[in-house]
Protein backbone atom coordinates (compact mmCIF):
# COMPACT_ATOMS: atom_id res chain seq x y z
CA UNK A 1 0.00 0.00 0.00
CA UNK A 2 1.66 3.25 1.04
CA UNK A 3 4.89 3.39 2.95
CA UNK A 4 5.88 6.97 2.35
CA UNK A 5 6.65 9.80 4.72
CA UNK A 6 8.95 12.70 4.02
CA UNK A 7 12.57 11.88 4.52
CA UNK A 8 15.27 9.67 3.12
CA UNK A 9 16.61 7.43 5.85
CA UNK A 10 15.50 6.98 9.44
CA UNK A 11 16.14 4.06 11.76
CA UNK A 12 17.47 1.95 8.87
CA UNK A 13 14.24 2.30 6.86
CA UNK A 14 14.18 3.96 3.43
CA UNK A 15 11.31 6.43 3.36
CA UNK A 16 10.10 8.22 0.26
CA UNK A 17 7.47 10.92 -0.13
CA UNK A 18 5.36 11.21 -3.26
CA UNK A 19 2.52 13.72 -3.61
CA UNK A 20 1.08 11.99 -6.70
CA UNK A 21 0.92 8.69 -4.85
CA UNK A 22 -0.76 10.35 -1.90
CA UNK A 23 -3.73 11.40 -4.04
CA UNK A 24 -3.70 8.62 -6.64
CA UNK A 25 -3.99 5.78 -4.12
CA UNK A 26 -6.91 7.15 -2.07
CA UNK A 27 -8.84 7.96 -5.25
CA UNK A 28 -8.28 4.49 -6.71
CA UNK A 29 -9.07 2.68 -3.45
CA UNK A 30 -12.23 4.72 -2.98
CA UNK A 31 -13.41 3.78 -6.48
CA UNK A 32 -12.59 0.13 -5.86
CA UNK A 33 -14.66 0.27 -2.67
CA UNK A 34 -17.64 2.09 -4.21
CA UNK A 35 -17.78 -0.19 -7.26
CA UNK A 36 -16.41 -3.42 -5.84
CA UNK A 37 -18.61 -3.63 -2.75
CA UNK A 38 -22.03 -3.65 -4.50
CA UNK A 39 -20.66 -5.67 -7.45
CA UNK A 40 -19.33 -8.42 -5.19
CA UNK A 41 -22.51 -8.38 -3.08
CA UNK A 42 -24.48 -8.96 -6.28
CA UNK A 43 -22.09 -11.73 -7.34
CA UNK A 44 -22.32 -13.28 -3.86
CA UNK A 45 -26.12 -13.27 -4.11
CA UNK A 46 -26.42 -14.90 -7.52
CA UNK A 47 -23.40 -17.29 -7.54
CA UNK A 48 -24.69 -20.49 -5.93
CA UNK A 49 -26.46 -22.56 -8.57
CA UNK A 50 -23.73 -24.91 -9.88
CA UNK A 51 -20.12 -25.98 -9.33
CA UNK A 52 -18.81 -22.93 -11.20
CA UNK A 53 -20.99 -20.73 -9.02
CA UNK A 54 -19.45 -22.22 -5.86
CA UNK A 55 -16.00 -21.05 -6.91
CA UNK A 56 -17.27 -17.62 -7.87
CA UNK A 57 -19.21 -17.33 -4.60
CA UNK A 58 -15.93 -17.84 -2.73
CA UNK A 59 -14.16 -15.34 -5.01
CA UNK A 60 -16.78 -12.73 -4.13
CA UNK A 61 -16.50 -13.54 -0.41
CA UNK A 62 -12.72 -13.16 -0.55
CA UNK A 63 -13.04 -9.82 -2.36
CA UNK A 64 -15.56 -8.50 0.17
CA UNK A 65 -13.31 -9.36 3.12
CA UNK A 66 -10.53 -7.29 1.57
CA UNK A 67 -12.80 -4.47 0.37
CA UNK A 68 -13.95 -3.92 3.97
CA UNK A 69 -10.34 -2.91 4.78
CA UNK A 70 -10.04 -0.36 1.96
CA UNK A 71 -11.24 2.63 4.03
CA UNK A 72 -8.36 1.97 6.45
CA UNK A 73 -5.85 1.89 3.58
CA UNK A 74 -7.31 5.14 2.21
CA UNK A 75 -6.76 6.80 5.58
CA UNK A 76 -3.17 5.52 5.66
CA UNK A 77 -2.47 6.88 2.17
CA UNK A 78 -3.91 10.31 2.99
CA UNK A 79 -1.96 10.86 6.21
CA UNK A 80 1.20 8.79 5.56
CA UNK A 81 0.82 7.32 9.05
CA UNK A 82 -0.80 4.05 10.13
CA UNK A 83 -3.02 5.15 13.03
CA UNK A 84 -4.45 1.76 14.06
CA UNK A 85 -1.48 -0.06 15.57
CA UNK A 86 0.32 -3.31 14.77
CA UNK A 87 -2.61 -5.67 15.31
CA UNK A 88 -4.87 -3.90 12.80
CA UNK A 89 -1.97 -3.76 10.33
CA UNK A 90 -1.49 -7.53 10.60
CA UNK A 91 -5.23 -8.12 10.10
CA UNK A 92 -5.42 -5.89 7.00
CA UNK A 93 -2.27 -7.37 5.44
CA UNK A 94 -3.51 -10.89 6.22
CA UNK A 95 -6.82 -10.18 4.43
CA UNK A 96 -4.96 -8.58 1.50
CA UNK A 97 -2.87 -11.67 0.84
CA UNK A 98 -5.81 -13.95 1.61
CA UNK A 99 -7.61 -12.22 -1.23
CA UNK A 100 -4.57 -12.63 -3.50
CA UNK A 101 -4.09 -16.34 -2.97
CA UNK A 102 -7.65 -17.56 -2.57
CA UNK A 103 -8.38 -15.75 -5.84
CA UNK A 104 -5.39 -17.33 -7.58
CA UNK A 105 -6.29 -20.83 -6.36
CA UNK A 106 -10.00 -20.50 -7.13
CA UNK A 107 -9.27 -19.19 -10.63
CA UNK A 108 -7.06 -22.25 -11.09
CA UNK A 109 -9.94 -24.46 -9.93
CA UNK A 110 -12.29 -22.83 -12.45
CA UNK A 111 -9.74 -23.35 -15.24
CA UNK A 112 -9.30 -27.04 -14.29
CA UNK A 113 -13.08 -27.46 -14.08
CA UNK A 114 -13.52 -26.07 -17.60
CA UNK A 115 -10.58 -28.19 -18.81
CA UNK A 116 -12.20 -31.41 -17.54
CA UNK A 117 -15.63 -30.37 -18.85
CA UNK A 118 -14.40 -29.63 -22.39
CA UNK A 119 -11.42 -31.94 -22.96
CA UNK A 120 -12.78 -34.93 -20.96
CA UNK A 121 -16.58 -34.35 -20.85
CA UNK A 122 -17.44 -37.96 -19.92
CA UNK A 123 -14.35 -39.26 -18.18
CA UNK A 124 -14.27 -36.98 -15.11
CA UNK A 125 -17.95 -36.18 -14.49
CA UNK A 126 -17.67 -37.18 -10.82
CA UNK A 127 -14.98 -34.52 -10.26
CA UNK A 128 -17.22 -31.71 -11.53
CA UNK A 129 -19.99 -31.97 -8.98
CA UNK A 130 -21.07 -29.29 -6.54
CA UNK A 131 -19.73 -31.30 -3.60
CA UNK A 132 -16.26 -31.39 -5.18
CA UNK A 133 -16.35 -27.63 -5.77
CA UNK A 134 -17.26 -27.04 -2.11
CA UNK A 135 -14.41 -29.32 -0.95
CA UNK A 136 -11.89 -27.61 -3.24
CA UNK A 137 -13.00 -24.17 -2.08
CA UNK A 138 -12.61 -25.15 1.57
CA UNK A 139 -9.16 -26.57 0.79
CA UNK A 140 -8.20 -23.29 -0.93
CA UNK A 141 -9.22 -21.27 2.14
CA UNK A 142 -7.37 -23.58 4.55
CA UNK A 143 -4.20 -23.57 2.45
CA UNK A 144 -4.25 -19.78 2.09
CA UNK A 145 -4.81 -19.16 5.80
CA UNK A 146 -1.98 -21.55 6.73
CA UNK A 147 0.35 -20.05 4.11
CA UNK A 148 -0.38 -16.51 5.31
CA UNK A 149 0.09 -17.54 8.94
CA UNK A 150 3.59 -18.72 7.96
CA UNK A 151 4.50 -15.65 5.88
CA UNK A 152 2.81 -12.63 7.51
CA UNK A 153 5.23 -11.71 10.31
CA UNK A 154 4.26 -8.61 12.36
CA UNK A 155 7.85 -7.38 12.76
CA UNK A 156 8.44 -7.61 8.98
CA UNK A 157 5.36 -5.64 7.93
CA UNK A 158 5.05 -2.95 10.60
CA UNK A 159 7.52 -0.23 11.55
CA UNK A 160 6.63 0.98 15.05
CA UNK A 161 8.90 4.04 15.02
CA UNK A 162 7.47 5.51 11.80
CA UNK A 163 3.97 3.95 11.95
CA UNK A 164 4.27 2.31 8.53
CA UNK A 165 2.33 -0.79 7.53
CA UNK A 166 3.33 -3.39 4.93
CA UNK A 167 5.77 -1.66 2.58
CA UNK A 168 8.98 -1.22 4.50
CA UNK A 169 11.97 0.01 2.52
CA UNK A 170 14.41 -1.62 2.25
CA UNK A 171 12.94 -5.09 2.64
CA UNK A 172 13.72 -6.85 5.94
CA UNK A 173 15.84 -9.95 5.35
CA UNK A 174 13.04 -12.26 6.43
CA UNK A 175 10.64 -10.61 3.99
CA UNK A 176 12.96 -11.32 1.05
CA UNK A 177 12.46 -15.07 1.52
CA UNK A 178 8.73 -14.53 1.94
CA UNK A 179 8.53 -12.59 -1.35
CA UNK A 180 10.14 -15.44 -3.26
CA UNK A 181 7.78 -17.95 -1.64
CA UNK A 182 4.79 -15.78 -2.53
CA UNK A 183 5.92 -15.54 -6.14
CA UNK A 184 6.31 -19.31 -6.53
CA UNK A 185 3.32 -20.53 -4.50
CA UNK A 186 0.93 -17.63 -4.95
CA UNK A 187 1.47 -16.79 -8.62
CA UNK A 188 3.83 -19.01 -10.62
CA UNK A 189 2.12 -22.35 -9.90
CA UNK A 190 -1.47 -21.03 -10.48
CA UNK A 191 -0.28 -19.21 -13.63
CA UNK A 192 1.20 -22.42 -15.05
CA UNK A 193 -1.99 -24.37 -14.23
CA UNK A 194 -4.27 -21.78 -15.86
CA UNK A 195 -1.95 -21.40 -18.85
CA UNK A 196 -1.85 -25.17 -19.43
CA UNK A 197 -5.65 -25.46 -19.18
CA UNK A 198 -6.13 -22.52 -21.55
CA UNK A 199 -3.77 -24.04 -24.12
CA UNK A 200 -5.36 -27.50 -23.99
CA UNK A 201 -8.92 -26.16 -24.12
CA UNK A 202 -8.16 -23.88 -27.05
CA UNK A 203 -6.59 -26.77 -28.96
CA UNK A 204 -9.56 -29.02 -28.26
CA UNK A 205 -12.18 -26.38 -29.14
CA UNK A 206 -10.49 -25.62 -32.45
CA UNK A 207 -10.52 -29.33 -33.38
CA UNK A 208 -14.10 -29.88 -32.17
CA UNK A 209 -16.37 -29.31 -35.18
CA UNK A 210 -19.57 -29.91 -33.18
CA UNK A 211 -19.26 -26.62 -31.29
CA UNK A 212 -20.94 -23.62 -32.88
CA UNK A 213 -19.29 -20.22 -33.24
CA UNK A 214 -21.21 -18.81 -30.26
CA UNK A 215 -20.12 -21.70 -28.05
CA UNK A 216 -16.51 -21.19 -29.09
CA UNK A 217 -16.68 -17.47 -28.36
CA UNK A 218 -18.21 -18.15 -24.96
CA UNK A 219 -15.44 -20.61 -24.02
CA UNK A 220 -12.65 -18.32 -25.23
CA UNK A 221 -14.23 -15.31 -23.48
CA UNK A 222 -14.48 -17.11 -20.14
CA UNK A 223 -10.95 -18.51 -20.30
CA UNK A 224 -9.54 -15.24 -21.56
CA UNK A 225 -11.10 -13.41 -18.62
CA UNK A 226 -9.60 -15.91 -16.16
CA UNK A 227 -6.19 -15.66 -17.82
CA UNK A 228 -6.28 -11.86 -17.91
CA UNK A 229 -7.44 -11.60 -14.29
CA UNK A 230 -4.66 -13.83 -13.02
CA UNK A 231 -1.85 -12.51 -15.21
CA UNK A 232 -2.72 -8.80 -15.17
CA UNK A 233 -3.81 -8.46 -11.54
CA UNK A 234 -1.31 -10.76 -9.82
CA UNK A 235 1.56 -11.07 -12.31
CA UNK A 236 3.07 -7.56 -12.06
CA UNK A 237 2.93 -7.29 -8.26
CA UNK A 238 4.61 -10.68 -7.75
CA UNK A 239 7.27 -9.94 -10.37
CA UNK A 240 7.99 -6.64 -8.61
CA UNK A 241 8.25 -8.54 -5.30
CA UNK A 242 11.08 -10.61 -6.78
CA UNK A 243 12.73 -7.56 -8.37
CA UNK A 244 12.72 -5.87 -4.99
CA UNK A 245 14.57 -8.88 -3.57
CA UNK A 246 17.14 -8.80 -6.39
CA UNK A 247 17.60 -5.08 -7.03
CA UNK A 248 16.42 -3.05 -4.09
CA UNK A 249 18.92 -0.94 -2.24
CA UNK A 250 18.74 2.33 -0.35
CA UNK A 251 18.39 4.53 -2.29
CA UNK A 252 16.81 2.08 -4.75
CA UNK A 253 16.04 2.85 -8.44
CA UNK A 254 13.10 5.21 -9.03
CA UNK A 255 11.65 2.91 -11.70
CA UNK A 256 11.53 0.08 -9.16
CA UNK A 257 9.62 2.20 -6.66
CA UNK A 258 7.18 3.49 -9.30
CA UNK A 259 6.73 0.05 -10.87
CA UNK A 260 5.98 -1.56 -7.54
CA UNK A 261 3.33 1.06 -6.69
CA UNK A 262 1.62 0.68 -10.08
CA UNK A 263 1.65 -3.12 -9.71
CA UNK A 264 -0.09 -2.84 -6.32
CA UNK A 265 -2.85 -0.77 -7.91
CA UNK A 266 -3.24 -3.34 -10.69
CA UNK A 267 -3.64 -6.09 -8.10
CA UNK A 268 -6.60 -4.20 -6.63
CA UNK A 269 -8.44 -4.57 -9.96
CA UNK A 270 -9.03 -8.16 -8.93
CA UNK A 271 -11.90 -6.91 -6.74
CA UNK A 272 -13.67 -5.66 -9.88
CA UNK A 273 -12.64 -8.47 -12.24
CA UNK A 274 -14.13 -11.31 -10.20
CA UNK A 275 -17.75 -10.04 -10.38
CA UNK A 276 -17.33 -9.41 -14.10
CA UNK A 277 -16.08 -12.96 -14.51
CA UNK A 278 -19.39 -14.32 -13.24
CA UNK A 279 -21.98 -11.72 -14.15
CA UNK A 280 -20.79 -11.12 -17.70
CA UNK A 281 -18.92 -14.26 -18.76
CA UNK A 282 -21.47 -16.84 -17.62
CA UNK A 283 -24.94 -17.22 -19.13
CA UNK A 284 -26.33 -18.17 -15.74
CA UNK A 285 -24.62 -15.17 -14.21
CA UNK A 286 -25.94 -12.82 -16.87
CA UNK A 287 -29.52 -14.05 -16.37
CA UNK A 288 -29.28 -13.93 -12.56
CA UNK A 289 -27.69 -10.48 -12.51
CA UNK A 290 -30.31 -9.19 -14.97
CA UNK A 291 -33.12 -10.56 -12.78
CA UNK A 292 -31.68 -8.86 -9.70
CA UNK A 293 -31.31 -5.56 -11.55
CA UNK A 294 -34.91 -5.80 -12.82
CA UNK A 295 -36.15 -6.43 -9.27
CA UNK A 296 -34.18 -3.43 -8.00
CA UNK A 297 -35.55 -1.30 -10.83
CA UNK A 298 -39.14 -2.30 -10.07
CA UNK A 299 -38.60 -1.61 -6.37
CA UNK A 300 -37.16 1.82 -7.16
CA UNK A 301 -40.11 2.65 -9.42
CA UNK A 302 -42.57 1.68 -6.71
CA UNK A 303 -40.79 3.91 -4.21
CA UNK A 304 -40.86 6.80 -6.67
CA UNK A 305 -44.58 6.29 -7.27
CA UNK A 306 -45.21 6.32 -3.51
CA UNK A 307 -43.29 9.58 -3.15
CA UNK A 308 -45.16 11.17 -6.07
CA UNK A 309 -48.48 10.04 -4.60
CA UNK A 310 -47.89 12.00 -1.41
CA UNK A 311 -46.24 14.98 -3.15
CA UNK A 312 -48.34 18.15 -3.18
CA UNK A 313 -47.29 20.84 -5.70
CA UNK A 314 -46.60 24.27 -4.22
CA UNK A 315 -49.10 26.03 -6.50
CA UNK A 316 -51.92 23.88 -5.05
CA UNK A 317 -51.18 24.97 -1.48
Amino acid sequence: MNASVNGTLESGICLHGNAVERYMYPTAYSLFFLIGFPANCLSLYVAWKNELGVYLFNLALSDLLFIMCLPVWVQFCLYDVWPHGKTMCVVCVFLLFTNFYTSAMLLSCIAVDRYLAIVYPLKFCTFRKRKTAVSMSIAAWIFTVVFNAMTVHPDSIYDVDNSICLDLFPLPQRQRIVNVARFVVGFLIPALVVGFCYWRICSDVKRNQTLGSMERRHVFRLLGCILLTLYLCFGPVHIMMVLRVLLEDCPYPNWLFFGYKVSVLLSMLNCLADPLLYCFMSRTGQASALNVLLILRRTWKKECQKENKFFVPLDVI
